[in-house]
């Protein structure tokens, strides 16, 4: 059986146990979180720091997978505490041990820039994390300083020991050209490029942030390169260097309707490489994880011969899965 097969029919997870690898999941105590929902990290290797970015979220996941037991309003559903109906995040920023287990955990502090929302979304969603220029960064959309939820990738300075975790300075970027688009999210920072960013991948768009003039401005986009027959490819991992090519794993998202009008939905993931001129040279086939519906992955870094990529499962754990480099490289060869 190919490994592309293997991936179908057993997960990304299965087949990186079984050639070697493992699978660890990341836990923030219940009396922090009252129970809801832990999801979408970003994994990031901080000179000899091992960190990650951890999504908790007001709310708690149901999902019917296989539509065996759906809810009596559809098979995907957000079940918010009583009294608050609005969708929040908060993120945590952790360092990890060699085994991948928390050694450090603290809530990012954002005080310092709150404001009273506008919408009902509220906080910064998926973050990536990376460093540019010496500066820490989390990047994710926030949606909720309008009234329409207009999203915007946010780029927040983070300060962080081994006691608290601080934003300090919060940057709203601007869409290229007339930045009147509604909803941008799921931009992919390049790691080794400061305030670059692969913001669409079919055709791959690059976009690069002038911090000095505040404008956002389209440096790659070849659109005679468009793939015709595939869903849109969409951000996920940060862009990570790797020898003379850059890989980031993307996701496809199939919004539909059950049978009974209700909303509904399935994602998998494809992993991405281009060389340094961003001619897109490779595209996998689709896979998931752990073969649910509903999965993300924001992080991706290469560490000790192994490929860790950080995922969410169902909005409501999150995990770490170390994949041996020679698994990967076998897969991008088929």
């Amino acid at each position: 059986m190919s490994l592309i097969s293997k991936f179908k029919k057993y997960g990304l997870v299965k087949c990186a146990i079984d050639a070697g690898g493992s699978i660890h999941p990341l836990i923030i105590p219940a009396d922090q979180t009252n129970g809801t929902g832990l999801m979408n990290p970003s994994i990031y290797i901080d000179g000899d720091k091992i960190l990650c970015n951890i999504r908790h979220v007001n709310y708690t996941l149901y999902h019917s997978e296989r539509k065996q037991f759906q809810h009596r309003w559809g098979p995907l559903q957000y079940i918010h505490p009583e009294n608050d109906i609005k969708l929040r995040t908060w993120n945590y920023i952790a360092e990890l041990n060699e085994d991948l287990t928390i050694k450090t955990l603290n809530k990012v502090d954002t005080s310092k820039l709150d404001v009273e929302p506008l919408w009902e979304f509220i906080g910064l969603e998926d973050a990536r994390l990376f460093r540019w220029n010496d500066t820490l960064y989390h990047c994710g959309v926030r949606r909720d300083t309008t009234t329409n939820g207009q999203g915007r990738m946010e780029l927040s300075e983070l300060e962080i020991s081994s006691s608290s975790a601080k934003e300090v300075k919060r940057t709203r970027i601007p869409a290229p050209k007339l930045n009147d688009t509604y909803c941008e999210k799921n931009w992919m920072p390049v790691l080794d490029q400061p305030f670059t960013y692969v913001k669409w991948c079919n055709p791959t768009e690059v976009v690069k942030y002038d911090p000095v003039n505040n404008t956002t401005t389209t440096i790659h986009l070849d659109e005679s390169k468009y793939i015709q027959g595939v869903p849109d490819f969409r951000g996920s991992s940060q862009v990570v260097p790797y020898g003379d090519y850059y890989i980031a794993l993307i996701h496809e998202v199939n919004l539909f309707k059950s049978p009974a009008g209700e909303k509904d939905g399935t994602y998998h993931h494809r992993f991405l490489v281009w060389d340094k001129s961003w001619n897109l040279i490779k595209y996998t086939d689709t896979f998931s994880f752990m073969k649910a519906d509903i999965e993300f992955c924001c992080g991706a870094t290469f560490y000790k011969g192994n490929l860790l990529l950080s995922f969410g499962f169902q909005d409501n754990a999150a995990f770490i899965i170390k994949m041996p480099e020679s698994l990967l490289i076998d897969f991008l060869k088929e």
